[in-house]
């Protein structure tokens, strides 16, 4: 079966991350590899106010992953991901073969937020400066709603 490249995007529950951040970004990393992916790049984007509680969490922390995957077994890499409770939301982009080279780089070389330490159950990020160019996961996400 045909090896895709996707783009995986996050919201993960901001006090279970908060508590064990190396264990809940370790046990997506984990749920890819058993489902036969590679990860190609693994990153904190950030932490940010949702614009409505999802399953009555109020903020979320984004979580990027760029990964390779066969075709077949995205559905159950799907289903390990909807039934875990630190995972509020997830969106997988399949990424056109042309540019992947470039995006992989672009995330390798993003600064990363640093973490403060957990105060009240939640955890505060410092977004850096230097907020990475998302036009490309706009676009995608405009183009997938007008589907």
């Amino acid at each position: 079966m045909a090896r895709n490249v996707y783009e995986a995007m996050f919201i993960l529950d901001s006090n279970r991350f908060g508590r064990d951040p190396d264990g809940i970004s370790g046990l997506l990393a984990d749920l890819i590899q058993k489902a036969g992916g590679e990860i190609l790049v693994s990153r904190l984007w950030e932490e940010r106010r949702l614009a409505y509680p999802i399953k009555g969490q109020r903020k979320g922390t984004y979580w990027l992953i760029y990964l390779g995957l066969d075709a077949d077994a995205l559905s159950g890499l799907r289903r390990q991901f909807d039934i875990n409770e630190a995972i509020l939301r997830f969106l997988f982009l399949k990424i056109e073969p042309r540019i992947v080279d470039a995006l992989v780089a672009h995330a390798r070389s993003a600064p990363v937020p640093a973490v403060a330490p957990v105060e009240e159950a939640a955890v505060a990020v410092a977004v850096a400066e230097d907020i990475p160019d998302v036009s490309v996961l706009d676009e995608a996400l405009k183009a997938d709603e007008t589907v």
